[in-house]
């Protein structure tokens, strides 16, 4: 049984509204306290994803014991400075941010020595193309990965109440997993970043040369839907993506565009059956984990 009395979700979108729903579907019989702008926490509780509401940070994580941030990278850096200071004696703050670096950054100079006992850094891989209360789901992180990072994964010791958190991760069906500070936003740059570009750039481009096109339509089928699924993702939560893990989205753009310029020079050559075997042995591998 958690010992969790009173958590508070700073971002009740799709993210946290859906980590809400989840705990509660688990077994959480503590209160949740849910902080965002007011048409949003209306909805959330008129959902029953809250049980309380409160649009001011600091006053939202007062008595709580956890206190999750889920809000965009630039909100979280400025919350954790915000609001870091006024948790009570023993409380966890933790976040699901998809960069790190510059999180971890803030959290070590508002805690100090004591930032690793007080701020858990994590990032759960596990989202939909559209965010926002109305898109909560109980299930998202079923069999989904929740990293824990530290500036060296072999560093990583989880105190309680951090040990507790993972915990609750767990019963809620996601996966956790430590990762080294530095590998993480590479990986998720290569993984996570790079394809929301490749989406973007090429519905882009689409739209550009075929507006409005109900033939394109028609004919684009699954592949399209599925290239561009994601090219559906807000601006609001890429922008800071872009300006905290800039190097690493760079250096994976940069190889996409050599890899390109590669196919486009060998469309008649032996090379272009060369990539094929190679994006299929990937492929392959990808079917066969576990």
């Amino acid at each position: 049984m958690s010992q969790f009395r009173q958590i508070t979700i700073i971002g009740v979108g799709l993210i946290g509204g859906s980590f809400a729903l989840a705990i509660r579907r688990h077994g959480f019989t503590g209160h949740l306290v849910g902080c965002d702008n007011d048409l949003v926490l209306e909805k959330a509780l008129a959902m029953g994803v809250i049980d309380s509401a409160e649009p001011r940070p600091e006053e939202a994580v007062r008595k709580s014991d956890l206190v999750l941030l889920a809000t965009p990278v630039g909100a979280i850096i400025d919350l954790i400075e915000r609001v870091g200071p006024l948790l009570r004696e023993g409380a966890l703050l933790t976040d699901v941010g998809s960069t790190k670096q510059q999180i971890v950054a803030r959290a070590d100079a508002v805690f100090g020595k004591q930032s690793t006992r007080r701020f858990l850094p994590g990032h759960p891989m596990a989202g939909k193309a559209h965010s926002g209360i109305t898109q909560v789901d109980a299930e998202l992180f079923t069999d989904a990965v929740w990293i824990f990072t530290q500036p060296h994964a072999e560093q990583i010791e989880l105190h309680p109440p951090a040990a507790e958190f993972a915990d609750l991760v767990r019963r809620i069906g996601a996966r956790p997993l430590p990762m080294a500070l530095e590998r993480h936003d590479r990986l998720v740059a290569w993984v996570s970043h790079l394809p929301q570009m490749l989406s973007t750039a090429f519905a882009g481009i689409l739209q550009d040369e075929f507006p409005d096109d109900p033939e394109l339509q028609a004919i684009g089928g699954r592949a399209l839907r599925e290239m561009t699924r994601i090219a559906a993702s807000p601006y609001s939560m890429w922008r800071d993506i872009a300006l905290t893990n800039t190097e690493h989205i760079q250096e994976a753009l940069l190889r996409l565009e050599h890899r390109l310029s590669h196919i486009r020079e060998n469309l008649r050559g032996p090379a272009l059956r060369e990539e094929f075997e190679r994006a299929n042995k990937f492929r392959a591998t990808e079917r066969r984990k576990p």
